[in-house]
């Protein structure tokens, strides 16, 4: 295959998922959304975790809360749990790689709070412990997947919100996410601000 060809290949397959993605996901986004405004609009914050790729989406996303997306606004509290080396090392030195983002939701983490838990495969240990610790301090949850889920399906409570890809292959699953991240900016902000027609 030549590059231009798979090149070609993975605009197709991404066009293909994002359409696939379009009605499985719209409910659930919805539902995110107005989890998240409520949240906020009441004064909590939203804690974001994943790893790799996932850490930058988490990282991502509160940098458009807090700084702004599309629109001029106040801040808005988000908090990237996947930023600051020195408790990280410490944690994963200390205890396990696993605790790395639950000790931080435990010790910063309020009822009412949201934990936005991103994982493309839905196994990710150190993201389920989050998840758990989130629901200790009645936390509501929403989860960003693919690949059906994996245990996250079965870790979530039931007024929490599963964003799943319907995909297999990471790549086309992280491209969704972060369409799916902008998706909830800009719900956020018209809820918050009030409705605007360009998007």
């Amino acid at each position: 295959m030549s590059l231009e060809a798979r090149i070609t290949s993975h605009f197709m397959n991404s066009i293909r998922t994002k359409q696939e993605s379009q009605a499985a996901l719209l409910d659930p986004l919805t539902k995110a959304i107005k989890l998240m405004s409520k949240s906020l609009v009441a004064k909590h914050k939203i804690m974001t975790c994943g790893n790799g790729g996932s850490a930058a989406d988490a990282q991502h996303f509160s940098a458009e809360l807090l700084n702004r997306f599309e629109r001029e606004r106040s801040p808005l509290a988000a908090l990237a749990l996947t930023t600051d080396t020195s408790t990280l090392t410490s944690i994963g030195n200390d205890y396990h790689f696993n605790d790395v983002f639950s000790k931080q939701v435990m010790g910063l983490g309020k009822p009412g709070d949201v934990l936005l838990a991103i994982s493309t495969s839905g196994n990710s240990e150190n993201v389920l412990a989050a998840i758990n610790a989130a629901h200790e301090l009645k936390m509501h949850v929403v989860a960003l997947t693919g690949k059906r889920g994996g245990r996250v399906t079965q870790t979530l409570a039931e007024k929490d919100v599963h964003v799943c890809v319907p995909s297999e292959q990471t790549a086309r699953i992280q491209e969704i996410h972060l369409l799916c991240l902008h998706c909830l900016c800009d719900g956020i902000d018209s809820l918050i601000l009030g409705d605007e027609q360009n998007v």
